[in-house]
């Protein structure tokens, strides 16, 4: 008797099912899919199809809304999540972070107080990493003080490779040689890529965490990093966001935002802006 051939997966994104997809994605993390992201989607997840033996995306989108479908809803935000970092990014940030910002709060650490630096949308680390490592070098005994820093993203992938914290692009041009030497530890090969140095890595806990769900964290902080993560999300959730950030900043405190970001919303009348996409807690 002939093997049965096996079920056909059929691929095409209608009109409906990406509508419901677009909505689940809305739902559990802000991100807007516009049509034009329609290929994308439909590239991104089609293995996922195949892994499950589902039909086509009608029977992927019912698998996703059942009481079963939470992991999958995280793996597939996981998978249409856009992570895009480096080290150092946005230089500009950094030269204030050390110039201006960082010079009190270690003063204020050094005295026996309490530091807190957040990196929102870490990606797989090279942000809060680089941030430690501007910290400790104007603060060498930085470990014996209270100045942690915390690196959140939405994706668990993301979060495992920043507490592996191997990378390859530790030769990237836009890395200071000081910090590299700071920053990482001995590597037997190039290729197979660099540690990050053991007391810089300690300064930095790294945790999933959607931002549009509940917040753990207890105590404010005083410096976040929120770079290029709300321009994925519509006008009314960048406002939510803004003002949440506001809540957990303290006065005085800074937030810095992406490029081609702007604090709006009833948020504004909190922030004053302070440098390029720089703006201080009022």
């Amino acid at each position: 008797m002939p093997t049965p051939a096996p079920a056909m997966v059929r691929n095409e994104l209608d009109d409906r099912s990406f509508l419901r997809l677009s909505e689940l994605v809305y739902s559990e993390s802000g991100i807007v899919l516009s049509d034009g992201k329609r290929n994308l989607v439909t590239s991104r997840l089609a293995r996922r199809l195949r892994d499950l033996d589902l039909a086509d995306f009608d029977a992927y989108c019912q698998h996703l809304e059942s009481a079963d479908g939470a992991a999958e809803r995280r793996r597939m935000i996981s998978l249409l999540t856009t992570n895009v970092t480096k080290f150092f990014r946005e230089v500009h940030h950094f030269e204030a972070l050390q110039a201006q910002i960082l010079p009190p709060l270690i003063a204020r650490a050094r005295s026996g107080g309490r530091v807190r630096i957040w990196s929102a949308g870490c990606s797989s680390g090279q942000e809060p990493y680089s941030i430690a490592a501007t910290v400790k070098k104007l603060m060498p005994d930085v470990n014996r003080h209270d100045l942690r820093i915390l690196g959140t993203d939405i994706d668990p992938e993301m979060i495992r490779a920043g507490r592996v914290a191997i990378y390859t692009d530790a030769d990237e041009p836009q890395i200071p040689p000081d910090m590299r030497r700071l920053m990482f530890g001995p590597a037997e090969t190039r290729e197979a890529g660099v540690p990050i140095a053991p007391d810089v890595k300690s300064l930095v806990t790294l945790t999933e965490l959607n931002l549009m769900q509940d917040w753990p964290m207890r105590g404010r902080f005083d410096v976040i990093f929120c770079r290029n993560v709300v321009i994925y999300f519509d006008a009314k959730t960048q406002a939510r966001l803004w003002a949440r950030f506001a809540e957990v900043l303290a006065p005085g405190g800074y937030l810095f935002v992406g490029h081609s970001e702007r604090v709006s919303g009833p948020a504004v009348d909190q922030f004053t802006p302070t440098g390029v996409t720089q703006y201080c807690r009022t």
